[in-house]
This record gives structure tokens, sequence and C-alpha cells, in this order.
């Protein structure tokens, strides 16, 4: 009788180590309360990319802290595309349970009260036809992870695609 248990504990475990194995590598993104809620990626307007009259500033990438318990610190994670364009929240940037940030392209001043972070740089980041935006945690794992393409991505053609509620 022993020996038949063992031999349904092997294979259930052989069976649990299969299904978890046949996960697709990009299901890891969402163990992470910070996600990617939004992205501004066409910029109204004609785009410019100069600092003091250009639109960079109203492209925005949201992040949202979708826990309902805990606050997590930005500092140190990475927001990067799929060319390598990348940011670096290098300051402390606390999000409560359920808060959101903007990172907006531009120079501008960071506010917690206003839930806005500049990423001191006034060339967009996001291609207006397609792009991958990848959101990284400190330890170099992925928490969020998200492609778009102008046409099957944007349904209303505005620019904004959601992809979190």
């Amino acid at each position: 009788m022993r020996i038949r248990t063992a031999a349904v504990a092997t294979t259930a475990a052989a069976s649990a180590l299969a299904m978890l194995t046949a996960v697709p590598a990009h299901a890891a993104e969402y163990t992470s309360a910070l996600k990617v809620r939004g992205v501004q990626y066409d910029a109204p307007g004609r785009d410019s990319n100069k600092c003091s009259t250009g639109n960079t500033h109203q492209e925005y990438l949201t992040i949202k802290n979708y826990s309902s318990t805990k606050t997590v610190n930005l500092k140190g994670y990475l927001v990067k595309d799929a060319a390598g364009n990348r940011f670096v929240f290098t300051a402390n940037h606390y999000l409560e349970p359920r808060d959101y940030v903007k990172l907006r392209g531009g120079h501008g001043t960071d506010s917690d009260k206003n839930n806005v972070v500049y990423r001191d740089n006034c060339n967009f980041i996001w291609n207006n036809d397609k792009d991958t935006i990848y959101l990284v945690k400190p330890t170099g794992s992925r928490a969020d992870v998200h492609s778009y393409t102008k046409r099957g991505s944007d349904r209303d053609g505005d620019g904004y695609i959601s992809f979190h509620k």
C-alpha cells in the first residue's frame, strides 16, 4: 500500500510540475502589485520633442498599485520599451494601496500629491505605431509587460490604451 501511495504522490507531483512548466513565461508578470494601467503612447497634437514648446509631457504611462493592503516604493523600478529606451525611478515614490502615478515625458516637478513623476527627458519613449512596455522590479524580474499596436490595441484611435482597470 505504501508503494502505491508513493507512486500516486510521485505521479501527482510530476503532473503538477508539468502544469507549472506549461504556464507561459509572461504569466509571471502578474505576480506584482504594480501594473501598467495604461499608456498615452501618442501625445495629442503634432509630435514635437522641443523642451520649451513640445508635447512630450502629454505622453505618459500610468502605473497603479493594485494591492489593497501593501504600499510600494517605486525606487529602483525600471520602465523601458522594446528599443531599450529606459527610465529608472531613482527617488523614493510611495504608492499607497490602489494609488497610481503618471510617468510623463518632459520636465517638471515630481509630486506625490499630484501623482506625477517626470522623466526629465524631452524625447518620446513610446512609438506611435507599436511598442512593448516593460515594468521591471528592482530585483530585475518583470512586474508587468504589454505589447501594443495602433491598429490592434487602440480601438477608438485616441492614442491611449488601457491594460488593467
